[in-house]
């Protein structure tokens, strides 16, 4: 029976576990210490509510098309991005926000991808965490976590699972098949397909399918993941003083990009005057 301190999995997760391809000199496991162990403490707290300039794009752009698509008859009106720049109170945000922001609702507005879709979902990106599907085997079991941007049909009726991107980052493939997983559960009767789609830069992935099999790997392989990670929090949940050994660090210069360095002992960027 599934209990609010079962195994978890998630794509966030997973990325918090296992670096991506070529990222792993930058990955630290005591970031996910933070973020999954550490998340209540005032400090942390704090740290975990300051949304950085590329979130708040994120959120921003997600919620445009949410609102295109609401008020469907403003991607027929020459001034319709600005109309949803104004739904989006988007002057209430920073210089750089506000400009990249209206760029990507132009760039929506001009080429809009949902258009004569059959649309089954689409989130505006704040409902917060989605319900989690109980996948349940006879030698493992954990809740799966997979908030999905947007579901639609294709002709054919092939179920396709659309995220959206901003930002210059590459696709990672492991977030899409983490919704392909989820569509076995939630859309039984689908056969599924998914993409990114970067609002920013109007550029569309492949489309990434997967087999009975393949998916049955990947279930088994988040389950070990979910596994580690619960393995991992009652670890340090009976010694608060192993932290570090736990989570290991990985310093070095990308820890100036880490929103827990003003913290953190090992990132070499902590102030002195910071209490611990």
């Amino acid at each position: 029976m599934s209990t609010p301190d079962s195994p978890f999995a998630s794509y966030h997760l997973w990325s918090l576990v296992v670096p991506a391809a070529e990222q792993q000199r930058w990955h630290c496991q005591m970031r996910r210490g933070y973020i999954k162990a550490r998340q209540h403490e005032p400090q942390v707290k704090a740290l975990l509510a300051k949304a950085t300039a590329s979130q708040r794009i994120g959120l921003l752009a997600q919620k445009g098309v949410y609102e295109f698509h609401h008020h469907r008859h403003l991607l027929n009106q020459p001034d319709g991005a600005e109309k949803i720049a104004q739904l989006l109170k988007l002057s209430n945000s920073t210089d750089e926000v506000q400009q990249r922001v209206l760029q990507i609702l132009k760039n929506y507005h001009n080429a809009p991808l949902l258009l004569g879709k059959r649309i089954i979902l689409l989130t505006r990106g704040d409902e917060g965490f989605p319900k989690p599907i109980l996948i349940q085997h006879e030698d493992y079991y954990f809740r799966l976590y997979a908030a999905m941007d947007c579901v639609f049909t294709e002709t054919d009726s092939t179920l396709h699972i659309l995220d959206f991107k901003t930002g210059k980052s590459n696709f990672d493939k492991r977030q899409a098949l983490v919704y392909l997983l989820a569509a076995r559960y939630l859309y039984p009767k689908h056969q599924a397909i998914a993409s990114f789609y970067n609002l920013e830069l109007s550029k569309k992935s492949d489309l990434i399918s997967v087999t009975k099999s393949e998916l049955n790997s990947l279930e088994f392989e988040l389950a070990n993941i979910a596994q580690k990670h619960q393995q991992d929090l009652q670890k340090y949940q009976q010694s608060y003083s192993d932290f570090s050994k736990i989570f290991p660090p990985n310093p070095g210069h990308h820890c100036r990009f880490c929103p827990f360095n003003s913290i953190c002992d090992f990132s070499g960027f902590k102030s002195r005057s910071t209490p611990i």
